[in-house]
């Protein structure tokens, strides 16, 4: 249903002469968007967002995606429960709002930053009052502030080989059973292309997705040891 969905908006796009826009996708549904060798543009609303929107049509640019940014903050924080991602969805799902017409939620101590589709914005800002037991306000921003996002961290790891499952044994610190198990389950993706193959080896620049984990990108192999094993750099978002 997805690829026919994303068919019929690029379809839609090139016949009419005007860019359409996609909701919200999530890792598996991108998978299936690079597999469709559609063109288009991607963008979440900030450089590494997990979930994008895909943009059909000539001249699509990412300062015409309708994705708007929204604050969401506790009125008083003395009297903030302790919110975590799970509790901003839970309170957004409470309103009846579909998952793909929201984006990445980023969380900042007690503080969400959500990217939505602009045609829930003002839903969202009218109704979302409380999250867990906590009273909310909520503030549109232009952009997403330095402080919201944590530069990715740099790491130095020795592995066998760049074979997928030797490289996400490492970074997670799992055994290659787990790994194995990880990539069999449908639930790692390079490039936002969903893999089945445990022994694909990564290539430098690639992003990895691993459900339930996190992401991390292979910088470059640094050197070898006297084992011949490979010392390689990775960033870990």
């Amino acid at each position: 249903m997805i690829e026919k969905r994303l068919t019929e908006l690029y379809n839609r796009a090139y016949q009419r002469d005007y860019i359409t826009y996609s909701e919200f996708l999530n890792l598996e549904e991108q998978s299936i968007l690079e597999s469709s060798y559609l063109p288009c543009v991607k963008f979440g609303g900030y450089p590494t967002a997990e979930r994008i929107v895909a943009a059909f049509g000539d001249n699509a640019d990412v300062s015409d995606f309708p994705i708007e940014l929204l604050e969401i903050s506790p009125v008083s924080e003395k009297f903030s429960d302790n919110l975590t991602h799970r509790d901003f969805l839970g309170g957004l799902m409470n309103l009846g709002i579909k998952r793909e017409m929201l984006g990445d939620i980023i969380v900042n101590g007690n503080t969400a930053y959500l990217f939505c589709l602009e045609q829930v914005k003002d839903y969202i800002e009218q109704n979302l009052t409380r999250v867990k037991h906590t009273t909310v306000k909520i503030k549109i921003l232009d952009e997403l502030p330095p402080c919201a996002v944590s530069e990715p961290e740099s790491v130095e790891l020795i592995v066998s080989s760049l074979r997928l499952d030797a490289v996400i044994s490492a970074v997670y610190r799992l055994s290659r059973k787990n790994s194995c198990n990880l990539i069999n389950s449908d639930k790692v993706f390079i490039n936002s292309r969903q893999v089945k193959n445990t022994s694909c080896l990564i290539k430098q620049e690639d992003i990895v997705s691993v459900r339930g984990l996190g992401r991390f990108k292979l910088v470059s192999e640094l050197r070898k040891t006297k084992k011949d094993r490979l010392v390689i750099l990775i960033k870990r978002y």
